[in-house]
């Protein structure tokens, strides 16, 4: 479940009325895919279907359905000549309002809402925190693993589960099948640990340390001597982030990995 779906979740409450907007079908060229959400209450918005006039006109039709509007409307707009967006497309809308209890809500997003990417990311240094940063918002499912104590002071995000383990290599036994790794660790040979324990496991979607070229010749060479077979080793991806993208700031570094991380989901 996103951050959005999350937010709205936590901040619905009994005497919340909201319209959820849903594009219900997408031809042609539009901001966003077939199915993208954004839930629209009388003082919040929640989610976005691409912003622009399209979103702007949809977040203000829905609340006049929220003053006693119908239950659902449909409407199709021509981005073009009904909005003026050079996208060129067609959108199906879907509006569908919700008063009172907001159980029924929960119930829809819940059902709409694509479980995210498990995601364990390993070390809470400068990279590790700017990661958080960037990656929070977008569909992972972030388990951020650190073995110092003051670890994660001032630096919780909404929607991360923070584990401080003194043994950071045992979260690896309880991971998911196709979970991502992240490794950039403080130190070396824990870098090294887990990375072995992560190969080792083989049911992952994408094992990435951070270092150089030389760092990843180094570890290899340790692993094979350890039994990791060639195919698992050439899964382990080193150096990290997405080939392009200047700067080895931990912000930079940050967007280049999760615009990496990006292409191995699927988005609207």
């Amino acid at each position: 479940m996103s951050a959005w779906h999350e937010n709205a979740l936590r901040e619905l409450s009994q005497k919340t009325g909201a319209v959820l907007v849903s594009l219900a079908d997408v031809k042609g060229s539009a901001p966003r895919g077939t199915g993208t959400q954004m839930l629209v209450t009388a003082t919040r918005q929640y989610g976005t279907i691409g912003g622009g006039a399209l979103e702007f006109g949809a977040a203000a039709r829905a609340r006049e359905i929220l003053q006693n509007g119908p239950q659902i409307l449909r409407e199709t707009m021509i981005l073009g000549p009904d909005l003026g967006q050079c996208c060129g497309g067609q959108v199906a809308l879907k509006y569908e309002r919700f008063s009172g209890s907001p159980d029924a809500i929960r119930a829809r997003l819940i059902e709409n809402a694509a479980p995210p990417a498990p995601l364990f990311l390993f070390g809470a240094g400068h990279v590790g925190t700017a990661l958080v940063r960037v990656l929070a918002g977008l569909p992972f499912a972030i388990s951020w693993v650190d073995q110092r104590p003051e670890s994660f002071a001032h630096k919780i995000r909404d929607g991360v589960k923070t584990l401080r383990l003194d043994t950071p290599v045992h979260a690896i036994r309880d991971t998911p099948k196709d979970a991502i790794f992240l490794v950039l660790t403080h130190d070396h040979d824990l870098d090294y640990q887990l990375v072995r324990a992560i190969l080792r496991r083989g049911d992952f979607s994408f094992c990435g340390l951070i270092g150089s070229k030389t760092k990843r010749a180094r570890f290899t060479h340790r692993l094979q001597k350890e039994g990791i077979a060639p195919d698992r080793l050439d899964r382990l991806t080193c150096p990290i982030g997405m080939d392009g993208i200047p700067g080895k700031a931990p912000e930079a570094i940050a967007i280049a990995v999760a615009a990496q991380l990006l292409t191995l989901i699927e988005t609207d």
